[in-house]
């Protein structure tokens, strides 16, 4: 009897991490009817992190109202887990698909990132886990700052909530007003990126383009969050890794919170005890929208495939799109990738197929596993 581990990351917009192993599963099946398939949703700190660790510690949602990207007001929630630890997603009040047809990091907050964070803290959360991704935000966290009761003043020496393009703008910060219910609440942060603040790999350059920034745009972010380094206090914090994860929140949650930084994949194999899942195992099929070099860089197939190999189990990523440059992958423990379009058509028609063309792929991956193994 074959024993699949399937652990893939959701495809953005398309499929939730959950969706991806049902479809697995049932494809398993077919081809393979006696195999002992374990499922892990998982997330690297982006879209389907609460999800990820309520399936693996248990826990419920709590709703609530707060401030979205563009300063209207969402539902938005987070995750209690059982044993009392809250998960926040960044991108469920400041992400993407949030700003779809409206897109631009000169002007979007991550303040209800802060109004999650204090709500969780306000309702006993004695550890809160934040999942920096997927963001539509490039403020260096300072949006969530505000929220939380630090102050921004400008030269003139008015308070104001700094977005990408008022970055420059900040004078002086004060720290004191931090909400009080924080104090002795231990807060850590998962990153889906390992990219500093600054420069030609930092948050403006590397994310601005897909958030809606254009040249002359990204140069005016990169400036914004060098100011901010240098007025905070804390420039030595920019070349941090992960500094840049979701428009500078990395460097926010450090400057700010005092938040440690973690690749969050990593952090949520700790938790499952991935290792003893792997016991056994014959093949792991992991996977994400798209692979290509940004995903070398720490997020969820090179996360689960290092692991994996470290205990001789092949693993297979089943993935959207396969950009060029992504050779490494198997040098860090990628057997294969795969992806699952299978016609050449427009993204948006392709989206309408992805459940489909994903069991059809996994079908096919699993017919020759079994062919190899005769």
């Amino acid at each position: 009897m074959s024993k699949y581990v399937l652990v893939p990351d959701s495809f953005k917009g398309t499929m939730t991490s959950r969706e991806i192993c049902e479809i697995m599963q049932h494809a398993i099946e077919r081809i393979d009817s006696d195999a002992k398939i374990i499922s892990v949703p998982v997330a690297d700190g982006g879209e389907g992190s609460v999800d990820a660790f309520l399936s693996a510690l248990g826990g419920k949602r709590k709703a609530i109202t707060v401030t979205g990207p563009h300063f209207e007001k969402l539902s938005s929630s987070y995750g209690i887990t059982y044993d009392g630890t809250a998960v926040i997603e960044m991108s469920a009040c400041a992400g993407l698909p949030l700003v779809y047809g409206k897109k631009n990091p000169e002007l979007t907050t991550t303040y209800g990132v802060g109004e999650l964070i204090c709500n969780a803290a306000r309702s006993g959360a004695r550890r809160i886990v934040i999942g920096l991704g997927g963001s539509a935000t490039n403020d260096g966290g300072c949006g969530a700052a505000a929220a939380a009761g630090i102050k921004f003043y400008d030269k003139s020496g008015k308070s104001f909530i700094p977005v990408g393009r008022t970055l420059k703008d900040i004078a002086s910060i004060d720290y004191s007003g931090l909400d009080s219910a924080l104090s002795g609440v231990s807060i850590s942060a998962m990153c889906d990126v390992d990219n500093p603040l600054l420069g030609e790999t930092g948050a403006a350059n590397v994310f601005g383009p897909q958030k809606g920034a254009n040249v002359a745009m990204i140069a005016r972010l990169d400036a914004g969050l060098k100011h901010l380094s240098e007025v905070s206090g804390k420039a030595k914090l920019a070349s941090m890794p992960s500094a840049g994860a979701a428009g500078g929140m990395g460097f926010g949650m450090m400057a700010f919170f005092n938040c440690p930084l973690q690749m969050g994949i990593d952090g949520l194999l700790d938790i499952i005890d991935f290792e003893s899942i792997l016991a056994g195992a014959d093949l792991v099929l992991t996977g994400e929208g798209r692979i290509d070099p940004q995903s070398m860089r720490g997020k969820t197939v090179i996360g689960v495939a290092r692991r994996a190999s470290k205990c001789g189990v092949p693993t297979i990523a089943v993935v959207g799109d396969i950009a060029d440059g992504i050779e490494s992958a198997y040098d860090l423990g990628v057997s294969a990738i795969f992806s699952i379009n299978r016609v050449a058509m427009e993204r948006k028609l392709i989206k309408l197929r992805a459940k489909s063309d994903m069991e059809a792929t996994v079908e096919n991956i699993i017919r020759a596993v079994k062919a190899v193994k005769l």
